[in-house]
């Protein structure tokens, strides 16, 4: 049981400790795209991998209705992708988002 294969189990945003979670794959620019814009920033965040997980996958089309990563939870509330993030920083509003 002590290694960890490629099937992990899958975790929502109230099972984790960060406030920003991200569902991303390995193959996506957008995912990469807001990971940096988070560091950029100094936003701490779990970035969960969803790339394997049929499990992970349905559970987010279920809570955000988009099929699409990445999937970004801020607070357990979903919030968008990529571009609703940067939409959010360039408004001024992700820090007011964090704080609140």
């Amino acid at each position: 049981m002590g290694s960890q294969g490629a099937h992990t189990v899958f975790k929502r945003p109230d099972e984790l400790a960060a406030a920003v979670v991200l569902y991303v794959t390995e193959y996506c620019g957008f995912c990469r795209m807001a990971e940096g814009l988070l560091r950029r920033k100094g936003i701490p965040f779990e970035a969960v991998d969803v790339t394997n997980s049929d499990e992970a996958r349905s559970w987010l089309v279920e809570r955000s209705g988009q099929r699409t990563v990445p999937q970004i939870f801020i607070k357990g509330n979903s919030i968008g992708g990529y571009t609703e993030l940067a939409a959010l920083e360039r408004a001024g509003k992700l820090a007011a988002l964090l704080a609140g």
